[in-house]
């Protein structure tokens, strides 16, 4: 869960920090207090976009800050996913997670002590927190979201079915859109193919080695300046360990190692010292040994070939043509024949290579068509469970005598998108299968089943989006629920009954609920009341904890405005005492 939010320079925030408990927390305050810019808080926290003309100008950045502390099975895929990021946990094993916008726009993130990418927050996010405001009732509208909505009811079997589904769709429009362009684009394709035959025939036939440009420069000097480096290697050699030309009377330096080493060895036995030094003397003639004898096998190695100048000269030649036209050096001129190689196959527009794709491309259209008609087969099924039990939540709603109807559709075909003949109906078919999905909602016995943008009111809406979020709680979902002030347009019994099923889902699931109802804020485990500051000459605003008789006068003011008045206080404690009760129960 999310243990504590602090959010400072944001909208009418000037610094405050939200403790947080498990179970419900509400958020209430007079309008324009506030309440707002806690959700916006969040959404930063969580990768949101950032608006910058949501910032003070003093002190000219916004900062949100965040201890999340999870359980399993949510904690070891986070915290490995940190880890893996460079980022740490705490010893008690809290993560801390912060996000920075500046007046100019710039944007930082840092999790468990580490700058990260915005991303990473995101990433998160999607998996500890889902935010659900009015905004996601009109999402709730779109096919597209019902669709998904779902989807993921259908729990993770069905969701392994629409990733092959998706699968299987990607690789039957690449092949089909390849197939379609080498048909389309033959003579095109031909010709830069030729191109790129000319050059790989040109590099074929001097057959360049990968580094061979620095070797042939290398030896080019050698063989340049090989009378030079035969007196220097000769010269040395002779110092080093004599030989034919040196004089008789100059020792070379074996020589005279090995008489030190004589000479310190006799009196090793009077001081320990020289035989050490006797020791060292030793090592240093085995290495002028070695080094004289790379010596000589160098001058036997020199090769003062002319004819073999000239061979290098023009092999350098050669490869320097190659260069000029096809890359900066040799290891550049091999790259560029492979990308042409494989450039060619893609080219290629022979016909036993097109009736191959085609071959490729009806398979894969059976395999879409098997997999979107069992898709839609397994929407049904679980269409019918989820309106079932969205509908049974509805019941305990204020909405005794409402349905939800799931309808999955064919999807028309004629559209821009491909068309496949499914379950013997000719369909559309995306990367989602060949379905549409609309939910419906029958108001009270006898009315006409409509589609909810049009069959349900905001209240009705409202009450419809948070059954749906009871019934997915049910089957898992991240551990953190916001709620912003989707009991829009309720009242009544209804808004004691929103309050039931929030604090319901509060016993399995940390929920923060932003509200102006008194019946759902009574049912809170923490109440937490945003006010504003009108003192200074800057309007801000704070959070605090209100408890006992704090929340009573909290509670009178959202019922009748009269934070002091007794019957309001009264009302006030008397729907405490029930929604105490309920929870207990």
């Amino acid at each position: 869960m999310l243990e504590e939010l602090r959010i400072t320079g944001l909208g009418v925030i000037e610094d405050t920090t939200l403790p947080l408990t498990g179970g419900m927390n509400v958020i209430t305050g007079e309008t324009g207090a506030g309440k707002t810019m806690v959700v916006t808080g969040l959404g930063l926290l969580f990768g949101g976009r950032a608006d910058a003309g949501r910032v003070r100008a003093d002190p000219g950045r916004a900062v949100v800050e965040g201890r999340l502390r999870l359980t399993e099975p949510t904690a070891t895929a986070v915290h490995t996913r940190i880890a893996d990021a460079g980022g740490e946990t705490d010893d008690d094993g809290a993560v801390l997670l912060s996000r920075t916008v500046t007046v100019e726009g710039r944007s930082r993130a840092h999790v468990g002590g580490r700058s990260m990418p915005v991303a990473m927050l995101s990433e998160i996010g999607d998996q500890v927190l889902a935010v659900h405001g009015q905004s996601d009732q009109l999402r709730l509208l779109r096919p597209a979201e019902q669709r998904a909505a779902l989807d993921r009811f259908g729990g993770p079997e069905h969701e392994k079915l629409l990733e092959s589904l998706r699968e299987a769709y990607s690789q039957w429009r690449r092949v089909s859109d390849d197939l379609a362009d080498r048909r389309r684009n033959a003579r095109e394709r031909n010709q830069e193919a030729d191109l790129l035959r000319l050059g790989l025939d040109e590099i074929t036939r001097v057959d360049p080695q990968p580094g061979e440009d620095d070797e042939l420069k290398a030896e080019a000097q050698r063989l340049e300046h090989a009378e030079g480096l035969r007196v220097a290697a000769q010269t040395a050699q002779q110092c080093v360990a004599g030989g034919a030309e040196a004089a008789d009377e100059t020792p070379d330096a074996a020589s005279l190692l090995g008489t030190a080493r004589r000479t310190l060895e006799a009196q090793a036995g009077v001081d320990r010292v020289l035989g050490d030094l006797a020791a060292r003397l030793e090592e240093a003639a085995t290495l002028v040994t070695d080094v004289a004898a790379e010596l000589s096998a160098y001058l036997a190695s020199l090769d003062a070939d002319p004819a073999r100048l000239q061979t290098v000269y023009e092999r350098r030649a050669a490869l320097r043509g190659l260069t000029r036209k096809y890359a900066d050096d040799v290891d550049g001129v091999i790259a560029w024949a492979e990308r042409a190689r494989t450039r060619l196959s893609e080219l290629d527009t022979s016909d036993e290579l097109l009736d191959e794709l085609d071959r490729e491309r009806q398979r894969l259209a059976g395999e879409v068509a098997e997999l979107a008609g069992r898709l839609s087969a397994a929407r049904r099924e679980a269409a019918t469970r989820f309106a079932e039990q969205v509908s049974v939540e509805l019941a305990g709603l204020a909405m005794p005598h409402a349905r939800i109807e799931v309808a999955v559709l064919p999807r028309p075909a004629g559209r821009a998108e491909p068309t496949l003949t499914v379950g013997g109906v000719e369909v559309g078919v995306g990367p989602d299968g060949a379905d549409e999905v609309e939910l419906r909602l029958l108001a009270h016995p006898g009315a006409p089943a409509l589609p909810l943008q049009r069959g349900a009111s905001g209240g009705e809406l409202s009450r419809v989006m948070l059954a749906i979020e009871v019934v997915f709680a049910g089957s898992g979902g991240p551990p953190t629920l916001v709620f912003d002030e989707v009991d829009a347009g309720v009242g009544g019994q209804a808004a004691v009954e929103i309050g039931r099923r929030l604090a319901r889902l509060a016993r399995t699931h940390q929920v923060l609920v932003v509200t102006h109802l008194p019946q759902v804020a009574a049912f809170a485990d923490r109440h937490l009341v945003v006010a504003k500051d009108t003192g200074g000459a800057v309007t801000t605003s704070g959070v605090r904890v209100v408890e006992d008789t704090e929340r009573a006068r909290e509670l009178a003011r959202m019922l009748a405005g009269l934070p002091d008045s007794d019957l309001g206080i009264a009302h006030a404690e008397e729907l405490l005492a029930v929604a105490a009760r309920e929870r207990r129960g």
